[in-house]
């Protein structure tokens, strides 16, 4: 797990990116969710509920002030007392406003906590279902690697400890969802993957390009705006100037013009479909032109042929299995993701006042896109 402890405002930071809860009957009462029967705590949603408070707020070392609906009292009041003075000509926030915000990041944070606390559910049941475990052991050395990585002083834990408002035992849970979360990713990416020869084939046909590097050329050129500059340009070439020379005095070419009309590492396709043509059918230190293209008139010369080179399918064979492993192993990754949250959102009941989107009877309101919300 990456920096599983300062980065708390991660709550639901496991492989599986789950959030989602729903009204439903049936809930024990002190339960606001139940997830394939196992319930999730009012006790338990309300202790998440303080630490995903404390890891957003904005002030260092300050108790965390949870917004309690449905009055808000005590954050409607944390909220006016640290408000700034208003302006010249402003009004202070308004009672209806300050509980509108309140409001707001009540149903974030709660959003945000059920989330962490179903998902967690999820990724423990759909384990046991998998025969996907980890041992204590596991647990307890990732925690010390990551506690000691983080926190090298006893004191710089306690002190974190104390600011989250987190336990030993919820890091602990932190850990083990992550571990367990690898481990089921790595168990479906593992799974046997068929690669026939046909496929292999057929990729390699289809993907040439890929496994070669094409021929390149360096040639000179001149570059003139109108047919006569050309032939003129040409026939000093040809009369013992050199063609550098001419390039710089005559091209109109800004960028092989400094160079000498040299340009290097041609490939196929680069150029003008004409002078394309022409440069890759010349032979080398042959002077020929003028090529008519959009740009003007050129006079070319090919100083020197670098040969491509084609890897044959026996050659490619390798790497080409080890990527279509590859994509295999990854489109049958987000399968299993879209089954498991669909296979456990049937599983999820949720408490009314408790709704974000994976519990079995969320109904998304009339014009969402998808966003989760409490009803």
């Amino acid at each position: 797990m990456s920096k599983p402890f300062r980065f708390i405002s991660a709550l639901g930071a496991v492989f599986f990116v789950i959030a989602g809860l729903s009204a439903c009957g049936g809930i024990p009462g002190n339960a606001v969710v139940q997830v394939n029967g196992k319930s999730i705590t009012k006790d338990t949603f309300s202790h998440w509920l303080g630490i995903a408070s404390a890891s957003s707020s904005t002030t260092a070392g300050a108790t965390p002030v949870i917004p309690e609906p449905p009055a808000y009292t005590t954050c409607i009041a944390h909220l006016r007392a640290i408000a700034p003075k208003p302006a010249k000509g402003q009004t202070a926030p308004t009672q209806a406003e300050l509980k509108a915000e309140c409001e707001q990041q009540y149903k974030s944070l709660q959003t945000e906590v059920l989330g962490f606390l179903i998902s967690s559910e999820w990724v423990l049941g759909e384990a046991a279902d998998l025969g996907v475990k980890v041992t204590d052991k596991e647990v307890e050395k990732q925690f010390a690697t990551v506690k000691n990585e983080q926190f090298p002083k006893p004191a710089e834990f306690e002190k974190f400890l104390k600011s989250s408002g987190q336990t030993v035992s919820d890091l602990l849970l932190r850990v083990k969802l992550n571990l367990l979360s690898t481990k089921i990713q790595q168990k479906i990416s593992k799974a046997k993957v068929n690669i026939t020869q046909a496929q292999i084939e057929k990729y390699y046909n289809e993907n040439k390009q890929h496994f070669g590097t094409p021929e390149k050329r360096n040639v000179a050129i001149i570059l003139t705006k109108t047919e006569a500059q050309a032939k003129k340009a040409k026939q000093e070439v040809q009369s013992g100037k050199s063609f550098a020379s001419v390039a710089k005095t005559v091209s109109i070419d800004p960028t092989s013009k400094a160079s000498g009309g040299l340009i290097t590492g041609v490939v196929k396709g680069q150029e003008e479909a004409a002078l394309d043509s022409a440069i890759f059918t010349a032979k080398t230190n042959v002077l020929g032109g003028p090529v008519k293209t959009p740009f003007g008139f050129y006079v070319y010369e090919v100083k020197s042929v670098t040969k491509g080179s084609q890897q044959t399918l026996a050659q490619a064979q390798s790497s080409i299995k080890q990527q279509l492993t590859s994509t295999q192993q990854s489109t049958a990754l987000t399968k299993f993701v879209a089954g498991f949250k669909k296979k456990w959102s049937a599983k999820t009941d949720c408490r009314s006042g408790y709704v974000v989107m994976d519990c079995k009877s969320y109904k998304a309101p009339k014009g969402s896109t998808g966003a989760t919300g409490a009803t």
